[in-house]
């Protein structure tokens, strides 16, 4: 059934070009979950435990038996893919009467729209306190709330950078925020005040990563938009400290590697065509099958309502 299924699925290499090809700069997801590829549709996940922290006796006599560690059970996460599919419809007047390649118009938009669900999940998942244990987080009230004049970000931080360090032995190397959070820190006072000798004098990303003491200081500045049109922010008012393993160049991601999150997908941004009901509508249609998975909790900290 499944190879009839595919057989009657016709393939389009450009779009699916267009579609893998396709990047939103506003979108952040792959910063936490990064690209891991599963060959099948479900599977398990090793989660890592805190083997390679425990001390052991290595020394051995002259003649002796090797030592032999014993390693705690390895425990897996069960990890099913969801399948993505997203369509665009086009009368075949509408393809007529346009100025532009409707098709590849189309492929754009169906592939936006699974970009945008990612993100969205990938932020639910991540600014999910119940993710973390209860030292991997903390909620800011009142004067504590950047917001706040006499409130301490840079404090904050450190709490959190030394909690995951304690529980991976990692600090850690990203810094992950919303958009009006990052535009409260970069007019906070302390910020102001760390950088007022500097040549730029204005916050930027790069220069907040130095104040905090991270590689990297990821802004999420995405949107959805309700049936009305009210827009509302994807990563809303949390803050989240997370160590990943640097990505090797050119090398696919595994799953089996210590880090943070990963996305793990069988397909990501396949391309088709279908005929609708009477042959005068083609739909363009984006499917993806994946997964975003958090295997490493400790290695995140999570800092949530910084904002009044």
């Amino acid at each position: 059934m499944a190879n009839r299924q595919q057989n009657l699925r016709v393939i389009d290499p450009v779009l699916i070009a267009l579609a893998i090809g396709y990047s939103n700069p506003e979108y952040i997801a792959d910063e936490l979950f990064p690209m891991a590829r599963m060959s099948k549709e479900a599977g398990k996940i090793p989660k890592f435990n805190q083997d390679h922290f425990k001390l052991y006796n290595t020394e051995r006599a002259l003649r002796a038996r090797s030592n032999v560690m014993q390693p705690s059970d390895r425990t897996f996460i069960d990890v099913a893919l969801d399948e993505h599919d997203l369509s665009v419809p086009m009368d075949y007047r509408e393809g007529q009467e346009a100025d532009f390649d409707l098709e590849s118009s189309n492929a754009v938009i169906a592939t936006e729209g699974i970009a945008l669900r990612r993100e969205y999940m990938a932020a639910a998942l991540a600014f999910n306190a119940a993710n973390y244990a209860a030292s991997n987080k903390i909620t800011l009230s009142g004067a504590s709330q950047f917001t706040s004049a006499g409130s301490d970000p840079i404090g904050v931080v450190e709490v959190g950078k030394e909690a995951v360090r304690k529980r991976t032995a990692r600090r850690p190397n990203k810094l992950v925020m919303g958009a009006t959070t990052y535009s409260i820190l970069k007019n906070h006072a302390q910020m102001l005040e760390r950088i007022k000798y500097s040549q730029k004098g204005i916050v930027t990303a790069d220069l907040m990563a130095q104040l905090f003491g991270v590689d990297k200081v990821v802004i999420g500045q995405a949107l959805w938009v309700d049936d009305a049109g009210n827009p509302f922010d994807i990563w809303g008012d949390s803050m989240l400290l997370t160590y990943s393993r640097p990505a090797t160049p050119n090398q696919q991601r595994s799953y089996y590697e210590p880090n943070y999150g990963y996305c793990v997908y069988k397909i990501m941004g396949e391309a088709d065509k279908y005929d609708g009901e009477g042959g005068k509508v083609t739909f363009v249609r984006n499917t993806s099958i994946f997964k975003q998975v958090l295997v490493g909790a400790d290695a995140g900290y999570l800092i949530s309502d910084t904002n009044a």
